[in-house]
């Protein structure tokens, strides 16, 4: 099934991100990541991550690891969001720790790294199969029609159960 037909509610997207559900809550309310395929609408309302959303997140949660300030961190997702997120698995994100740069070629690293000051590198690409990989031991949802899709987790009998049920 392809991956633009599948979402992952918080919890899902948390634990392949990284990050805690308050944060997710967070950068949700504030703008900073918000869930592309369904939104929450008040109370009760469950979330709906796409695969690149959750790629963000991590993204996110590694800058902010790095040190590099939430204010750069949305300048560089607002970046992402205006140029929709294509190409995002051959792209290198590089920071001084003030700005955060796009980088497409070895070349353009290059010349970043030429300047001498200390810099690091987001390899969006390695992000990308680490999500892929945590994923897969986890639950998706048919954007289509909800139903819970079990990832490669053997141990999760509940789910197929309820699939099973419905």
């Amino acid at each position: 099934m392809a991956s633009e037909e599948i979402g992952y509610r918080g919890p899902t997207a948390c634990a392949a991100a990284g990050i805690t559900y308050r944060q997710l809550d967070y950068w949700a309310r504030t703008g900073l990541v918000e869930p592309s395929v369904r939104p929450a609408y008040g109370s009760g309302t469950q979330r709906l991550y796409s695969f690149r959303d959750v790629v963000v997140l991590k993204i996110v949660k590694r800058f902010l690891d790095t040190g590099v300030s939430l204010q750069n961190i949305r300048t560089a997702v607002q970046h992402l969001r205006e140029r929709g997120f294509c190409d995002l698995e051959r792209m290198t994100l590089m920071s001084d720790g003030a700005t955060v740069y796009e980088c497409t070629s070895p070349d353009e690293v290059h010349a970043l790294l030429q300047g001498g000051q200390g810099i690091f590198g987001i390899a969006v690409g390695v992000v990308w199969r680490d999500v892929e990989s945590a994923l897969s031991q986890l639950h998706g949802e048919r954007i289509d029609t909800g139903e819970t899709l079990v990832g490669q987790n053997p141990a999760d009998e509940l789910a197929r159960r309820r699939n099973r049920a419905v």
